[in-house]
């Protein structure tokens, strides 16, 4: 890293201030990395809650630390939120100044690294991914039929988590049919080819975030900063492999064909593009075609509409023709989905504040009546010429705060959206949601011991 050329017609005391910003990065930079690296060692022992039943992918690493418990898990999420806070304030402040491109792109490479190398970190979902292909490949069976616990003499139905031994898939026919050639890679092996499409998913995505954030005229080192080392996006998205980052490289590459400059009919291919790019997305995982409506009605033209027909016809052919009906019925899966309620949600913690036992149907209702207000609201600004980048980082933000059914990695939706949205007070409300959801996380290092 190094200070501005210019630093020396700058007045002294802004120059002092500049010369120590790079020196502040790298010691933010470093806690981040530790933070995660001692995440992935104690998390490479095995036998933790926070660690899910998992073959022995890490076990090489094994003897190095020892099993991740909450409170040492707790307190490097929030060394590594804090040092986030200092690196975002400086990124911002300071641009290129205090974190230069190549030491960015460094510490990124080796956040993803350690990642890889570590075990799969808090969720059981990329066995669920697993299971649902292998249900397909080697047994036959339809994963929007059966849940795993039609091949509960499989390898993999040992690592399934509880609650989705019995729950058919809720994810699109066209990421069902891209983990089918895992299959037969066995259990280790997919799961080494389900980190590899992880990683490049948010590889993609980043350098996506920066180009995007480029064409809008922005710093793109405040950008990526903001998405790539978030804790919640590195310890939780990626650590858990989720398939959400598909979704996200889906989401921005769509973004980035409307922010390429084209005028005429070359215009018009790239927002069919990015709206055929957005229905492919959504036949992964479904939220993403939240995007669509405000891409179609910020550009008022027939292209985007006919590029999502066509590819929404495209897709429902093959999730029929490899599915059945209930391949292309996402709309009820989503349905079911959303009848869970977790802990972490505001929902939940709400009912919670006003002395209700939990959430009940009609806060459902409820819920889903005031969403639907959100983005129609949404809509009609879009329509009165407000940013469409912007009003779907909205919408995927109300989406996940509404939702009864709310994990870490589904406040990560608006986050790259929110990096490059005309509207700064997105990227304010995504962190600040994120923030309220790392601190309830925290509630156990304050708890009184009984």
């Amino acid at each position: 890293m190094s200070v501005a050329a210019a630093g020396e017609r700058l007045p002294l005391g802004v120059s002092r201030r500049l010369r120590w910003a790079p020196a502040l990065a790298s010691l933010f930079g470093l806690l981040v990395l530790a933070a995660t690296v001692e995440v992935v060692i104690d998390g490479s022992v095995g036998h933790s809650s926070l660690i899910p039943k998992q073959p022995a992918i890490a076990g090489w690493m094994s003897g190095i630390g020892e099993r991740l418990g909450f409170r040492v898990f707790l307190i490097a999420v929030l060394v590594s939120t804090a040092a986030y806070v200092g690196l975002l304030a400086l990124a911002f402040a300071k641009g290129e100044r205090a974190i230069s491109r190549r030491w960015l792109l460094a510490l990124i490479g080796v956040l993803h690294l350690v990642i890889f190398l570590g075990p799969v970190l808090i969720s059981t979902d990329v066995f669920s991914y697993i299971a649902y292909a292998r249900m397909g490949v080697e047994h036959g069976v339809n994963p929007y039929l059966h849940g795993p616990a039609s091949i509960s003499t499989d390898p993999i139905f040992k690592y399934v988590g509880h609650d989705w031994r019995n729950v058919a898939s809720a994810y699109g026919p066209l990421y069902t049919l891209i983990s089918y050639p895992l299959a037969p890679l066995g259990v280790s092996g997919a799961l080494w080819a389900m980190k590899v499409e992880a990683m490049l998913a948010s590889l993609g995505t980043l350098a996506l975030v920066w180009r995007c954030a480029k064409a809008r005229g922005l710093d793109p080192i405040p950008a990526v900063v903001a998405v790539a080392i978030n804790p919640l996006y590195v310890i939780y998205g990626l650590g858990g492999a989720h398939n959400d980052l598909i979704m996200m490289l889906a989401m921005m590459a769509a973004v980035a064909l409307t922010l390429t400059p084209r005028e005429g009919a070359g215009g018009e291919r790239r927002e069919a593009g990015a709206a055929a790019i957005i229905v492919a997305g959504a036949l992964t995982k479904a939220t993403v075609a939240a995007l669509l409506p405000f891409l179609i009605l910020s550009r008022r033209r027939l292209a985007p509409v006919l590029g999502a027909l066509g590819a929404l016809v495209a897709g429902a052919a093959i999730g029929y023709i490899a599915f059945g009906r209930h391949g292309v019925d996402l709309v009820s899966a989503l349905n079911r989905d959303a009848s869970f309620v977790s802990t972490d949600s505001f929902a939940n913690e709400i009912a919670h504040l006003f002395g209700k036992a939990g959430v009940f149907p009609v806060d459902h209702t409820l819920l889903k009546g005031a969403l639907v207000l959100i983005v129609l609201h949404l809509l009609w600004r879009t329509w009165r010429g407000y940013d469409w980048i912007s009003a779907s980082g909205w919408s995927l933000l109300a989406i996940s705060v509404t939702s009864t059914w709310l994990l870490a990695w589904y406040i990560l939706w608006p986050l790259p959206l929110a990096v490059v949205a005309r509207d700064r007070r997105l990227l304010v409300a995504t962190l600040l949601v994120q923030a309220m959801f790392v601190t309830h996380q925290m509630t156990p290092l304050i708890a009184p011991v009984s």
